[in-house]
Order: C-alpha cells, then sequence, then structure tokens
C-alpha cells in the first residue's frame, strides 16, 4: 500500500460532505454513541459501491447515462427528504440532555447512513477512477488487491467520521437549552443537505 493512497483517502475522506454532515447532525441531536453509529452507517454505504467497482458494474454507470442519471436524482431526492425532515421532523435535531432525549433506534440511524451513502453514483465513479491508479496491470489477485485497498478506504471513513462526530458530541453542552442555537443548527443543516443536493444535481459523469 502506498503513500499516495493513503494520502488520497484521507483528504477525500476527511472533505466534508453528505456524511460528515449527518454525522455531524446526529452528534450535536443525539450525542457521542449516536455520531459513532451514524459513523458505522456511512461506512457500511460504501460496501455496494466498492462491490459495485469490483465486479465491474461501475463500468455500467460510467457508459450509461441513465443508469447514473437515475441514480443521480435518487439521491437528491433523499438529500431534500433529510433536509425536510431535519428542520420538520423534531427527532432530526434535537438538541438535549442525554436522559432526556427521545431514544432513536440504532438501525434507524445507521440505515440513515447507509442510504446517503448508497444514492451516491459519484461514489462508485470515484472508486471505479480511484482504485485501478493502485493496481499494477497484470497484477495477480487485482480483485483481492482492490478489495483490500476498497477496505482501508471504509476504515479511514469510519475513523475520520467517527472523529468528527465525537468532536461535536464535546461541544452539545454549550447549545443545550438554547432554543435560539438549536433552531440555526437545524437550519443550517438543512440547508447544507439542500446544498448538497443541488451540487449532485448539476454534477456530470
Amino acid at each position: 500500500m502506498s503513500l499516495a493512497f493513503l494520502l488520497t483517502t484521507l483528504v477525500v475522506v476527511a472533505t466534508p460532505g453528505t456524511g460528515v454532515v449527518y454525522t455531524l447532525a446526529a452528534a450535536l441531536s443525539r450525542g457521542r454513541r449516536a455520531s459513532v453509529v451514524a459513523a458505522v452507517g456511512c461506512t457500511l454505504g460504501i460496501v455496494p459501491h466498492l462491490l459495485a467497482t469490483v465486479t465491474g458494474v461501475a463500468a455500467l454507470l460510467h457508459a450509461s447515462v441513465t443508469a447514473f442519471q437515475v441514480l443521480k436524482y435518487a439521491g437528491v431526492a433523499y438529500l431534500l427528504y433529510m433536509a425536510w425532515a431535519t428542520v420538520r421532523d423534531k427527532e432530526a435535531l434535537v438538541v438535549e440532555e442525554p436522559e432526556a432525549a427521545p431514544a432513536v433506534p440504532a438501525r434507524r440511524v445507521i440505515v440513515r447512513g447507509v442510504l446517503i451513502n448508497i444514492l451516491n453514483p459519484k461514489l462508485t465513479i470515484f472508486f471505479f477512477a480511484f482504485l485501478p491508479q493502485f493496481v499494477g496491470p497484470g497484477e495477480p489477485h487485482a480483485v483481492l488487491r482492490m478489495a483490500g485497498l476498497g477496505g482501508v478506504f471504509m476504515l479511514a471513513t469510519f475513523v475520520v467520521f467517527a472523529a468528527y462526530g465525537v468532536l461535536a458530541a464535546s461541544v452539545r453542552r454549550h447549545v443545550v437549552g438554547r432554543p435560539r442555537v438549536t433552531a440555526w443548527l437545524r437550519r443550517g443543516f438543512a440547508g447544507s443537505f439542500v446544498a448538497l443536493g443541488a451540487k449532485l444535481a448539476f454534477t456530470a459523469r
């Protein structure tokens, strides 16, 4: 495994995107545990993209305009739904004391994180363009090597997202009991989901 791969992976993972926004929202609304669970969900959402790359499905998305557009706009729709839920659903972002916050099943947090990444076709295209650069032409066991590199990418994703979440959870006490701050946080996260959805909508392959 090359240093170039590790550095590129860290830069890509650390760049704020939908997964980071979702993890931060979970951290501020439910605390440290929820942020780690959200990070798990976002990481698991990478698996289908990795499998698509290894099995060659990414080539179909890259070649078929229709397939790419369908998945892209499904992702846009889900991001807009997340924005709506963040604004309207009081459980989507409620900053309260841990003992006062209504429990949200870990499965629900994970499923949302998985969907956020599954419905992002750019991730498949990224893997399709990224992983082969670190696998030599004609290299034996190339599929296993790409799977291993994808595993490292997933591990980096979980560690970085969890770190973001834990740091955000550490400042929860500064916003607990401040309705105005809570309202602006909710609007800010909703706006972030809308902006990311718009960016995805206007992104070409």
